[in-house]
């Protein structure tokens, strides 16, 4: 079973979350949804599915940064330098 709630009704008494599934919190006002309360006997295959979701969307902003990595040659001429000197060496813009 599910229901919607609002944020107020949850502030007064969390016994209403005893009797459902999955709970809505929406704000009443602006009918914006602010949350969602799952059982506590859904919250470990609710969580093993929030955390796959998350490592997707991780390994996407991961792809997406390397798309650029190695795209840049560099003069063979700065090659070996160390970075004072390579700071050196663009200050006077070698």
């Amino acid at each position: 079973m599910t229901t919607t709630i609002g944020i107020r009704d949850l502030a007064r008494g969390s016994s209403v979350l005893e009797e459902y599934d999955y709970v809505n919190i929406e704000d009443k006002k602006t009918h914006k949804r602010k949350g969602l309360i799952v059982s506590n006997q859904y919250a470990d295959e609710v969580e093993k599915y929030l955390k796959k979701i998350i490592a997707k969307k991780q390994q996407q902003d991961i792809d997406d940064i390397m798309q650029f990595a190695g795209s840049i040659n560099i003069d063979a001429k700065y090659d070996n330098m160390t970075s004072s000197e390579l700071r050196r060496a663009r200050a006077l813009k070698l």
